[in-house]
């Protein structure tokens, strides 16, 4: 059985469960299902859903986000990743490219990095100007009141991580092939601009941490905990339950005489595995 401590956060009415690796697999499992059953509840009734995650670079956004969509429908579930603006874009409204990300009626959205870049990384990195940064300031809650007055549920999320283990994660993606290609050169420079960075999240937080669009942050020291925390709480922001669905009967397959061509007609991989 998991053993229980009091909650890091210090909430007097939140036990935390410290779990084996088999027992987070198992519960990861069921939230992941929970996920099925709140999608299906969203499509149901048109809703329309966008998460937000922000963090440190190496935070877990992406492995988070991963994990979130791995059993849902992709129809209806997709994560928004936009890269640097075009020429085009940059001559629009700031929030113009976002906008058109925004999800329809029984949709879920999730954004890795969003029109927070302004606040963050185009703050401390001088891509806008500061004439900019004040007006986004002012737009952003402006805009985000008027989309969930609009019906839409709009969840944010902060993914905290200590400067310790993100300097561990960036060692271990210096080392690992398969990590190495996460580490952009904007990256290393953020490093250097760590207190920058922390400044201009308190400033955000400031601004945009509302009463009717609040951000939740997240301890992110350890990716799997973190990963059970957001879903656990996500789930419980949405007010979904168990939707009618029809009998299925499987018709009678089709009967027809047909020969499969030969085998040897058809361009067949390699079979290289097999699994017994």
């Amino acid at each position: 059985m998991a053993s229980e401590k009091p909650g890091k956060t210090g909430t007097a009415d939140v036990e935390t469960r410290v779990l084996t690796k088999k027992e987070y697999e198992k519960e990861l499992e069921r939230l992941q299902t929970e996920l099925v059953r709140m999608q299906e509840w969203v499509v149901y009734h048109k809703k329309r859903v966008m998460v937000i995650f922000e963090g440190r670079d190496t935070a877990g956004k992406g492995g988070t986000i991963k994990r979130i969509l791995e059993r849902l429908n992709a129809r209806y579930a997709h994560v928004v990743a936009l890269g640097t603006p075009s020429e085009r874009e940059k001559t629009q409204w700031y929030f113009q490219r976002y906008i058109a990300q925004l999800p329809s009626g029984g949709e879920i959205a999730l954004f890795d990095r969003s029109w927070y870049n302004r606040a963050g990384v185009e703050k401390v990195m001088g891509f806008c100007t500061p004439e900019q940064h004040e007006e986004f300031m002012r737009q952003c809650p402006v805009i985000e009141r008027g989309l969930i007055r609009d019906g839409l549920i709009l969840v944010k999320y902060w993914l905290s991580l200590s400067d310790d283990e993100q300097e561990r994660r960036f060692q271990a993606r210096i080392k690992n092939p398969e990590k190495r290609w996460k580490l952009s050169p904007m990256d290393l420079y953020a490093r250097e601009r760590w207190v920058d960075y922390a400044e201009a999240k308190d400033e955000m937080f400031a601004y945009t941490d509302t009463k009717e669009s609040p951000w939740y942050v997240v301890d992110a020291d350890d990716k799997k905990s973190a990963r059970l925390n957001v879903i656990s709480h996500f789930l419980s922001l949405i007010p979904y339950e168990d939707v009618p669905h029809e009998k299925i009967e499987l018709p009678p397959r089709q009967e027809r005489s047909y020969a499969r061509p030969p085998i040897d007609s058809q361009n067949w991989i390699p079979r290289r595995f097999e699994v017994g």
